[in-house]
C-alpha cells in the first residue's frame, strides 16, 4: 500500500517553520542554477508560495504554474502571488495535470522527501518539460544531518527512544539518489550542488516556539508530559548556546541537482 503523502496544511505557520528557510536556500540554489528569464516553470510542491516568490524575484519567469496537495498552502500562496502571473492547482507531484513539453523548466524545492514514489515524481516532472528543457531540484540533506531542525529531532528521539520522525523518502535527499533518480528518468548533463545556510533568531525562546510548530513534530511535543518538555527543552538549551547578545544561530545544508531532457 502506497504512503499518504505529507501535508502541510498551515501557510502562516509554515512560513516561519520552513518559508525562510526555504527563501535562504532557494536564494543559493537560483545562484547557481542561473536559468535564463521568461522561462515557464512548473514547481512541484509549491506549497505556500516561498519558492515561487524567488522566481519572480531573481528569474523573470514569463509563468509560474504551482502544484500542492494543501488547499490551506496554496490558498496562501495565491495570495502571496496576486501580482503575479502565477497559477496554483492542488495536485499530486507523482501524477501531474500538465500535458507533455509543456514547461521550460520544471523545479521541486524541499519536497522530493516528502513524496512516496520519488522516481514517479522526477519522471513527471521530465515528461512534462521540453526537449532542452531544466529539471531541477534541491532538498535538505537528512541523511546527513542538513535538515534545519536536526538538533530537536535528536533530542526527542533521544527522551523518548525511537528513532527520528523523518519524511518517508528521506534517503532521496543524498546526492547520490538524486543521481540515479535523474539518470532513470532519462536525464542528461547532470550537475550537482551543496548548498549551506544559516539563519540567526533573536534567542532561544524566539527559536523554540517557532521550531514547535512543525506539523511533524507538534502532535508528539503536545503529547509528552510537562516533565518531558522540561528534559527536551534543557537539552535543546545546552546544545544551542547563544552568542554574547543572546542570539541562535543555526545551520542546515541542502543537495541540490539539474539535468537536462535529452
Amino acid at each position: 500500500m502506497d504512503r499518504p503523502q505529507i501535508r502541510f496544511d498551515d501557510g502562516a505557520a509554515y512560513e516561519d517553520f520552513m518559508g525562510a528557510w526555504s527563501r535562504l536556500a532557494g536564494a543559493a540554489f537560483l545562484h547557481w542554477l542561473a536559468p535564463a528569464a521568461g522561462w515557464r516553470w512548473a514547481d512541484v510542491g509549491c506549497g505556500n508560495g516561498a519558492f515561487t516568490e524567488l522566481l519572480f524575484e531573481r528569474c523573470a519567469p514569463s509563468e509560474v504554474h504551482g502544484i500542492d496537495p494543501s488547499p490551506a498552502q496554496l490558498a496562501f500562496a495565491r495570495t502571496r502571488l496576486a501580482h503575479a502571473p502565477a497559477r496554483f492547482t492542488e495536485g499530486d507531484a507523482m501524477a501531474l495535470p500538465w500535458a507533455d513539453d509543456a514547461f521550460d523548466a520544471a523545479v521541486m524545492a524541499l519536497v522530493i522527501f516528502f513524496v512516496p514514489d520519488p522516481a514517479k515524481s522526477v519522471a513527471e516532472m521530465a515528461r512534462v518539460v521540453r526537449p532542452g528543457g531544466s529539471v531541477s531540484c534541491y532538498a535538505w540533506d537528512i541523511p546527513g544531518g542538513g535538515f534545519p531542525y536536526t538538533v530537536l529531532q535528536e533530542e526527542i528521539s533521544a527522551l523518548l527512544g525511537r528513532p527520528p520522525l523523518w519524511p518517508p523518502s528521506a534517503e532521496a535527499s543524498r546526492l547520490d539518489a538524486m543521481q540515479a533518480l535523474w539518470r532513470e528518468a532519462g536525464l542528461v548533463d547532470l550537475a550537482t550542488h551543496e548548498i549551506a545556510v544559516q539563519r540567526t533568531f533573536a534567542d532561544f525562546d524566539t527559536w523554540w516556539k517557532i521550531a514547535q510548530t512543525g506539523p511533524r513534530l507538534a502532535p508528539v511535543l503536545a503529547a509528552m508530559a510537562p516533565s518531558e518538555l522540561g528534559a527536551l527543552e534543557a537539552g535543546l538549551r545546552e546544545r544551542l548556546r547563544p552568542a554574547a547578545d543572546g542570539r541562535i544561530t543555526c545551520s542546515a545544508r541542502a543537495n541540490a541537482i539539474r539535468g537536462r531532457v535529452g
